[in-house]
């Protein structure tokens, strides 16, 4: 054939756009003169993280609609319209072979009007409940890839594949806790390592329930290891101002996430699919604090399908600040919970995510 190109849309957050770019580098590493355009949303995060990895990215000016004030979104109808208009005219321009959908704003209308234009689709669904976007487009895929099983109640049965969902090279494999991962955050052996992390943006609830709780986690001889989030850290950092604690690093973001996972007794997050998808890889025990402010409430029935199982330890947002130190403190104390915790959740674990979604776009474009 000749050289491949491939069309990846998506991102918001980095649960879409870390498995974006593992596709990506998946089909780099096969083809080496793969032709590989991102579309994205022009104000997410996609736009400077998929240009760090290597990869050209071109934005729509699309947003998500405004559920609460449905007044408002007039205005996201107009985007959406110029949105459609701007990717007919990309995928026109770039003649891709097929085009693949993680979700987030801008793989709505890429796909949609990549179907439209005859180019095979394959979308990439993350959660355990399919947002209504993939649900939608789901009747124009030629493969629609999962990584819970149950699927076929949002997905055409025949066109499901569970594949997983992909996670960051380097988090692919378990790291020991040596002395390079704790003096990587000036930590001590011999003591439990609480590792909070509420993602990219970080979690309000989460920050709030640690710093609420911090006096007693340095009591009860635990170390913390605390992601903030960009838009809370200026903030943890004021309230901090003056105090030192031993045993407590924060940042609002954790460059070596393979050390941050290593070095954790316990994690606290929220539930989004990416995160899940590390926790079941590398078998770690977790709380888990979904975010009620995620469409469909969908990262409460991502840790439900956990919970339900004895995989992690589900704490609603609503009583997490006040609940959450307290939680972690009885958890962390437990090894033979912990144990049964990490036992169960490596069921969930899928291996070489990417791998087995690119096998499925290479049928698709073979097939065409």
């Amino acid at each position: 054939m000749d050289s491949l190109r491939v069309i990846i849309s998506g991102g918001g957050t980095g649960g879409h756009i870390f498995p974006a770019v593992s596709i990506a580098n998946e089909i780099r590493m096969r083809f080496p003169d793969a032709d590989i355009l991102f579309i994205g949303a022009e104000d997410r995060m996609e736009m400077e993280r998929v240009p760090e990895a290597g990869y050209k990215i071109i934005g729509l000016p699309v947003s998500g609609f405004n559920r609460a004030q449905k007044l408002k979104n007039a205005g996201v109808l107009v985007k959406l319209a110029r949105s459609l208009r701007l990717a007919r005219k990309m995928i026109r321009d770039f003649k891709p072979d097929v085009a693949v959908g993680v979700g987030g704003y801008a793989s709505g209308p890429t796909l949609w009007m990549a179907s439209s234009l005859q180019i095979p689709i394959l979308i990439q669904e993350q959660n355990s409940y399919a947002g209504i976007t993939n649900r939608l487009l789901a009747k124009r895929a030629s493969k629609v890839c999962v990584a819970y099983r149950g699927m076929q109640k949002f997905f055409p049965p025949d066109r499901i594949v569970i594949t997983g969902n992909p996670v960051r090279k380097e988090l692919e494999t378990v790291r020991e806790r040596d002395s390079e991962v704790l003096d990587y955050f000036g930590l001590k052996a011999g003591k439990p390592i609480l590792l909070v992390t509420g993602g990219s943006l970080g979690a309000q609830t989460v920050n709030r329930g640690v710093h609420k709780g911090l006096e007693s986690l340095i009591s009860a001889g635990i170390q913390v290891i605390w992601q903030t989030g960009r838009s809370y850290y200026d903030t943890v950092r004021e309230e901090l101002k003056g105090r030192r604690y031993e045993g407590l690093w924060v940042s609002d973001f954790i460059p070596r996430m393979d050390y941050a996972y290593a070095a954790a007794d316990l994690v606290v997050s929220r539930a989004g699919a990416g995160t899940i998808s590390e926790l079941c890889l590398l078998k770690k025990p977790a709380i888990l604090a979904p975010s009620p402010n995620v469409a469909e409430d969908h990262q409460t029935k991502n840790a439900r399908a956990l919970s339900d199982n004895g995989a992690a330890v589900l704490l609603p947002d609503s009583v997490a600040e006040e609940q959450l130190v307290p939680t972690a403190i009885k958890w962390i104390a437990d090894e033979e919970q912990l144990r049964s915790l990490s036992e169960n959740i490596v069921l969930f674990a899928q291996h070489n995510s990417a791998e087995r979604i690119v096998d499925e776009m290479m049928k698709i474009i073979d097939r065409r």
